[in-house]
């Protein structure tokens, strides 16, 4: 008989499953005792319930102080003309190729006129396929749309004016100041719709005047008013205010570091607003007075040692020429000869910048003396400005 060897029994191991390690008895106590002693420390140990407890009295405040009522009185005066503007663009859907509107962004403006004009910035409406603005209603509360047109704009000036086909009752013209006699200190309210928020109401003062920021034509805005009343994107386009809740100003950018307000504002002054806004109700467009003149590049009048504005030529029959000034041309021996304008009305010119800033200052029809350099030397020469349209 054979025997063969029989290896010993090898023990049947439990699944992984048939229940758990030591380790997790012991991390399973731990978050039990861990939640019990929550529950300890938040549950009042003396908590007292009184079944009878009572909203408390109202204490009577008494009057509000004058300058309350007066800045409450301002905005509900000011606030049935300020507008709150969306605009939507156009989009393309890659697939279908098919042309749908999308929201663009959204600003501020006021009612200029019983006619339904609505004057804003051109920033806030520029690029923009459609524009709808909200009339607020004080009675019942609610916002009434109208469908925009546009008018004309004046982005050297980032100023704007929109039409709507509204009730007159709904019509609210913002009565308009001047912002020839202001001081630094004096109290300004602000009314926009900063972050979609209509109807805001903010208070500051004049911080400075004579400030000068960049329109978006990159073109600089003389004269701005600065104040630290909280002016935040959507308040473009809207109203600055008097403490006679007059317009001085249209809100139209701040400096920021990360885009939000940081307690300076800039505001169009007001007279330079209704030097344009009848313009661009009349004709679409700013009339601006012109010399008829062509102007040499600065590069080439710094590179020539020309201190001044080198006319290279000028308009046929223009005001220019009826003057006597005289485009760029060569003498008997082949040398260039030009007139330079060195002075409009006793103020240095240095370069063309300068002459523009001058001539945005006057209307058609002015005259104006020039300081002129040529050939036979330095000569004065008045010129009636005329009609340029842009």
């Amino acid at each position: 008989m054979t025997t063969y060897y029989q290896p010993p029994e090898i023990p049947r191991m439990l699944p992984y499953d048939a229940g758990p390690p030591r380790r997790h008895w012991v991390l399973l106590i731990l978050l039990l005792a861990v939640c019990v002693l929550l529950i300890v420390r938040l549950v009042p140990r003396n908590r007292v319930i009184d079944p009878e407890a009572q909203p408390r009295a109202v204490t009577p405040r008494g009057d509000l102080a004058e300058d309350e009522r007066t800045t409450i009185e301002i905005f509900r005066q000011a606030s049935k003309s300020v507008v709150h503007i969306t605009t939507s663009e156009l989009r393309r859907d890659l697939f279908s190729l098919d042309v749908f509107k999308v929201p663009q962004g959204a600003g501020s403006g006021f009612v200029w006129d019983s006619d339904g004009h609505i004057v804003t910035n051109f920033h806030v409406i520029q690029n923009a396929a459609s524009v709808d603005v909200y009339l607020a209603d004080p009675e019942s509360g609610k916002r009434n749309r109208y469908p925009a047109k546009f008018v004309g704009g004046y982005p050297d000036k980032d100023l704007a004016v929109l039409s709507i086909n509204a009730p007159k009752d709904q019509l609210h013209p913002i009565p308009v100041g001047t912002s020839d006699d202001l001081q630094v200190g004096q109290k300004v309210f602000a009314i926009g719709n900063p972050f979609g928020l209509d109807q805001t109401l903010t208070t500051g003062v004049i911080s400075a005047l004579g400030r000068q920021i960049e329109s978006v034509t990159r073109r600089p805005i003389k004269n701005v008013i600065q104040t630290d009343a909280a002016i935040n994107p959507g308040n473009s386009g809207g109203p600055l205010l008097d403490s006679a809740g007059r317009v001085i100003g249209v809100n139209t950018a701040i400096f920021s570091p990360s885009g939000a307000y940081a307690g300076i504002g800039f505001a169009i002054p007001v007279d330079e607003v209704n030097r344009v806004v009848p313009q661009l109700i009349r004709h679409g467009k700013i009339v601006r007075p012109s010399l008829g003149i062509e102007l040499v590049p600065d590069q080439i009048a710094q590179r020539w040692g020309v201190r001044g504005v080198i006319v290279g030529g000028v308009v046929a029959g223009g005001p220019a020429e009826r003057a006597g000034l005289r485009g760029l041309a060569r003498d008997e021996e082949n040398r260039i000869i030009a007139d330079v304008i060195t002075e409009m009305d006793g103020r240095p010119i240095r370069r063309s910048r300068d002459l523009f800033e001058l001539l945005a200052d006057k209307a058609v029809g002015d005259s104006v003396e020039l300081t002129v350099v040529g050939p036979e030397g330095q000569r004065k020469v008045t010129v009636v400005l005329e009609n340029v349209e842009r």
